[in-house]
């Protein structure tokens, strides 16, 4: 695993721990359609997946009614939302390892790239990352798949085969293979065992600390 030099996170269940940012605000945008939600963690599903995707999923919204789900929600995590998270404890040490190692780290995330810059800035953590991409606010770069793709492309060059996706959801493995990249899964995010070794990842971590050590050997 030491031969991977350019290493590309996923946010959300990796790196940071967004339950109650992410849930509040996906409640705050199904009760402008009169959906009250009481048990927050039966939303913990829309963390990994693309919202407008995961919007139309689980309750069933047509296109239109999950672009405007997708408008409320960010109306409420853009001001309230993006504060009500944590980094996983380990999580500073695995970049910092990460760098110290002589890796090129990569931020790909499905968040809104905006977002996620100020996720970086809120937790202190942007000087470890080389590369940061996310999703477009439009529709045009919305999955994992697209994001990873716009990732390799803003370094430039990258020997496939040296590179290495980093998440907790089957679609951050799923979205790596399609560019033609392996991915290692971690299992304290939002995904299960099961879900990760189904969509093809070649090993498993269950701390950010067992990732560093994956990766640096």
């Amino acid at each position: 695993m030491k031969n991977y030099d350019v290493i590309l996170f996923d946010l959300d269940g990796t790196i940071t721990q967004p339950f109650e940012g992410i849930t509040n605000s996906v409640a705050y945008a199904l009760s402008k359609f009169g959906i009250e939600v009481e048990d927050r963690r039966v939303l913990a599903p829309f963390i990994g997946p693309p919202l407008l995707d995961a919007f139309m999923e689980y309750y069933g919204f047509s296109r239109a009614d999950a672009l405007k789900a997708v408008e409320y929600y960010r109306e409420n995590y853009s001001v309230k939302g993006i504060f009500e998270a944590d980094l996983y404890d380990g999580a500073r040490e695995m970049l910092e390892g990460c760098k110290r190692a002589g890796k090129t780290v990569v931020l790909a995330t499905a968040k809104p790239e905006a977002f996620a810059f100020r996720v970086l800035e809120k937790f202190g953590v942007s000087e470890y990352f080389d590369v940061v991409a996310g999703a477009s606010f439009d529709t045009s770069r919305k999955d994992k798949e697209a994001v990873i793709a716009y990732a390799l492309e803003k370094l430039g060059g990258t020997d496939k085969s040296r590179a290495l996706m980093v998440g907790d959801r089957r679609h951050d493995a799923e979205g790596a293979a399609a560019n033609g990249i392996k991915c290692l899964g971690v299992t304290y995010g939002y995904g299960s065992r099961e879900e990760l070794l189904e969509s093809g990842v070649i090993k498993l971590a269950s701390s950010p600390r067992e990732v560093l050590e994956i990766i640096t050997g």
